[in-house]
């Protein structure tokens, strides 16, 4: 038997935490690009960067911005779609959203409510890195390098 969101009309509501691809757009989960579509919102690190992604896969969901500068303001409206029922998703410009990428705040508010949280599995930068970084089985993130040089401690 095939268990494919395909044959389920209609999908558990929520927040979906969807990874998106970390170079080649062809590196979403058919899984993810279901959700994204059946999606009432998806809320985006950059409209524009998400946009490229979404187009490329007819994905016509409305978009809102939520980023680090503005994902506190939005916490009250998007916290009442989710307990009117909404279907939201959020998706960073690469990668796992609220890993180095907005979302944590969004996140701990929908723990704190009892609000469904539904992870969806796809690119990781650590994973990528270990599986041809000739390690053990044992590794520690202990997070990303700042973007700027000037960030760093000496």
């Amino acid at each position: 038997m095939v268990n494919s969101l395909s044959h389920n009309k209609e999908i558990k509501k929520g927040l979906y935490l969807v990874p998106t691809p970390i170079g080649n757009l062809g590196d979403i989960t058919f899984r993810s690009v279901e959700i994204l579509k059946k999606s009432d919102v998806i809320l985006c690190e950059d409209t524009r960067v998400s946009r490229r992604l979404l187009e490329k896969y007819q994905i016509n969901t409305k978009l809102i911005s939520n980023h680090k500068f503005n994902e506190i303001k939005n916490l009250k409206k998007i916290i009442d779609l989710l307990e009117d029922g909404q279907i939201i998703s959020l998706i960073s410009d690469a990668g796992t959203p609220g890993i180095s990428d907005p979302g944590a705040v969004l996140v701990k508010e929908c723990v704190k409510k009892k609000i469904d949280i539904i992870p969806m599995p796809g690119p990781s930068a650590v994973t990528t890195a270990v599986s041809i970084s000739g390690f053990s089985d044992k590794y520690l993130f202990y997070g990303f390098f700042p973007e700027k040089k000037k960030n760093f401690k000496k």
